[in-house]
């Protein structure tokens, strides 16, 4: 199993590598970037507008920026390097986890993304929690009751939510909710009056803002969990094994909870890792953006419209390593929830 683990950590490194290559070329030809962005900033500024023109009458548009300036602005921003020179430089800062500074934030990457992580962080876990809470149980009665009319009838219902994006769900709670009947504010994770209130106070503040955007990022996450462990559990039931523990008079309980358990919840024990740490950033961005929650979705978002480049190959960098960690982690919860399998194999 070592072997196997170091393999697959060397294995990270080609991948993480051939990610921020191709990231970093399409910066190089996407326009607009931070040196532009100056330019026309200064080229705004130097215009005189009309009031000037009246005034001189000669009023000749736009007035253009000297070599020397934008030479000074690439050299601010970085951009009098070559490209192999700046990704080499990069790629040098990143091993020692220095992600750089943020060219429009008076902020280095790294603290920027620690200052928004607790919205998304917050975001995630009740969505992860909720999802399971509901889905396992949820599932095991469907397997039970399989065929019935309540299978029937909550398997529309949880299909139903899938159907429905997540953003839309979240539209219609805040014209609803929100707006027509008042009874949840429309944006922020807290009031601004939270630091004067109680402990007591604080929490129901906090529960009464994070109602919609969790309502709308877990509902569509009911019907994945639920449909697999219902077949889970379907599968075990039908097996030798459980047909043999009834013959001995086992309870039903007994067989269902002690021995159709451990092997029916391989496949979502395994999941535990990916959905954990899913739930941050797949898809926050709408929610976060809807809902008007300073985390990491709508920081990557910004970041991408206003070419703030080394944000963007931050952000980056850090979800594509902590993917690829929760893959391996979850391919080692296999191990541990079934000894027999073998990697050597």
């Amino acid at each position: 199993m070592l072997a196997y683990i170091l393999k697959r950590v060397l294995l990270m490194v080609p991948t993480l590598l051939g990610v921020l290559i191709m990231t970093f070329v399409v910066i190089q030809f996407v326009p607009g970037g931070p040196v532009e962005q100056m330019v026309s900033q200064l080229q705004g500024r130097d215009t005189g507008g009309e009031g000037a023109a009246a005034a001189t009458g000669a009023y000749r548009g736009r007035q253009g920026v000297d070599a020397a300036r934008i030479a000074e602005i690439k050299t601010l921003y970085g951009f009098d390097k070559p490209p192999l020179e700046r990704f080499g430089m990069m790629l040098k800062q990143f091993v020692q986890f220095d992600m750089g500074k943020s060219f429009f934030y008076p902020k280095d990457v790294w603290s920027l993304i620690k200052e928004k992580l607790p919205v998304s962080v917050s975001l995630g876990l009740w969505t992860f929690f909720l999802s399971y809470l509901v889905s396992v149980p949820l599932g095991i009665a469907k397997a039970v009751r399989a065929g019935t009319r309540f299978d029937t009838l909550t398997s529309l219902l949880v299909l139903i939510g899938y159907a429905i994006p997540g953003f839309v769900l979240g539209v219609a709670l805040l014209v609803v909710f929100g707006g027509q009947l008042q009874w949840f504010p429309l944006r922020g994770l807290t009031s601004s009056n939270w630091e004067q209130l109680s402990w007591g106070a604080k929490v129901v503040d906090y529960l009464w803002h994070i109602a919609l955007p969790v309502t709308a990022s877990v509902l569509g996450s009911f019907a994945v969990i639920t449909m697999l462990t219902k077949n889970a559990f379907l599968e075990e039931i039908r097996k030798q094994y459980v047909l043999t523990a009834r013959a001995k008079g086992l309870s039903e309980n007994r067989v269902l909870y002690r021995h159709v358990m451990r092997n029916a919840l391989i496949p979502l024990v395994t999941g535990f890792p990916a959905a954990f740490i899913g739930a941050f950033f797949t898809g926050s961005l709408l929610i976060e953006t809807l809902f008007s929650l300073d985390g990491l979705g709508l920081l990557s978002y910004e970041s991408v419209i206003r070419r703030d480049y080394p944000v963007v190959l931050g952000t980056l960098y850090l979800f594509t390593l902590i993917g690829l960690a929760t893959k391996l982690v979850s391919d080692l919860c296999y191990l541990w929830v079934d000894p027999r399998v073998k990697f050597d194999k």
